[in-house]
């Protein structure tokens, strides 16, 4: 006679075989504080409402202890060049007005310029008068100086009206929030035709992994 197992005791235990546990989703990486320095990008997560910064994508011009120093990019204004600087004004790229650097100290101009300089003895690089180098070949540019002797090392430049800036550990916990992730820069970032959204989805699209997978949602979730 076969015996009839209890209905209460369930089935009987046995090993699991041909089944294997889904693996859980991996976190989603933003970077971190120590990876930034200048010429990367803080990018706007979409849990990231601040209308200041929403969408935004920030390139980065100094971090330190002191604090963090970037200018928000592809966000022009109506403000032409030629009629607050006009001897920059061939020098840059269109449209050939100032971009919204950030909220802080807006009436201050600042320039980032993609440049060549000259090689020096030992295989480094020399930036001439007016020009500091900043990440690779894109460097800031005193628009106090003359923009003659620059003409022929600048192949293109953006003025910015104001920028963003983070006081000591103001950043770090904005980033433990999730409020940003932390992806390196490219220099056509800084000159790109795209801008607002689609800035934000361009660089977004060149990431790895769920950060990629991000450049489909809307920059800004209050557009959603």
């Amino acid at each position: 006679m076969t015996p009839v197992p209890d209905p209460e005791s369930g089935p009987p235990a046995r090993p699991a075989t041909g089944r294997r546990r889904p693996d859980a989703v991996p976190r989603l990486s933003v970077g971190d504080l120590d990876d930034l320095r200048p010429g990367w990008l803080l990018v706007a997560m979409p849990s990231l409402t601040d209308p200041t910064f929403a969408g935004t994508v920030v390139y980065l011009l100094d971090h330190s202890d002191s604090g963090t120093l970037g200018v928000v990019l592809g966000r022009p204004s109506q403000v032409q060049i030629r009629d607050v600087l006009p001897g920059w004004c061939d020098l840059a790229i269109d449209p050939g007005v100032f971009h919204v650097g950030g909220p802080c100290e807006t009436d201050t101009a600042l320039c980032l310029a993609r440049c060549t300089v000259d090689g020096s003895a030992g295989g480094g690089t020399s930036a001439p008068d007016g020009l500091r180098p900043v990440a690779g070949d894109i460097h800031l540019v005193d628009l106090d100086a003359d923009p003659a002797p620059l003409a022929d090392r600048v192949a293109g430049l953006r003025v910015f009206a104001g920028y963003a800036g983070w006081s000591p550990g103001q950043l770090a916990g904005e980033i433990a929030e999730g409020a940003w992730a932390c992806v390196p820069g490219l220099a056509e970032d800084v000159l790109s035709e795209t801008s607002g959204p689609q800035l934000w989805r361009q660089v977004m699209g060149r990431q790895t992994g769920r950060l990629a997978v991000l450049s489909t949602a809307p920059a800004d979730p209050t557009a959603n």
